[in-house]
């Protein structure tokens, strides 16, 4: 399909959803958002330097704010919304609850969608992995102690799980 049109199809959380009405131009994150109602990714800075947009395409972490969308047509893309599994939090979820790392929770679906990417690719990572993960993810409230306790909390309770 041409990307000149303003009607396009995107591979998102596992379904072909319809972008009706849509210039080509539009990022990522506005058609998340907006024209799909997948409000989980937030728009912050819309410039790539805060993370709380983070979505998972193509097996890669990104910051949908940058991504156009009408680029991502032949994408396999991953949203927030996407990790419940039948409406129960992952561990992940739980333990930014658990330890307190969700204050204001607007940058909390970025860290949890990079924290989710980085442990189904290696789950038991260092301390410079996890810090490297989240690197792009702002947090104004926490300072990152807690959020590195749920981290941790996460990993200790996936390895409990999986014996």
């Amino acid at each position: 399909m041409s990307t000149n049109s303003e009607i396009y199809n995107l591979t998102v959380n596992g379904k072909t959803r319809q972008v009706r009405d849509s210039w080509v131009g539009e990022s990522l994150l506005y058609v998340l958002r907006e024209r799909l109602g997948l409000p989980g990714s937030k728009g912050a800075c819309e410039q790539g330097e805060c993370g709380s947009c983070t979505v998972i395409m193509d097996d890669q972490a990104v910051c949908s704010c940058l991504i156009m969308a009408a680029t991502a047509i032949e994408a396999d893309i991953r949203t927030v919304e996407d990790l419940a599994v039948d409406g129960a939090l992952t561990e992940v979820q739980d333990a930014f609850i658990t330890e307190g790392g969700v204050q204001c929770g607007f940058c909390t679906p970025g860290l949890v969608v990079a924290i989710e990417h980085l442990l189904s690719k290696n789950s038991d990572p260092t301390e410079i992995e996890i810090k490297e993960a989240i690197s792009g993810n702002i947090c104004r409230c926490t300072g990152y102690g807690r959020i590195f306790e749920a981290v941790e909390t996460a990993i200790s309770v996936r390895k409990a799980n999986y014996r």
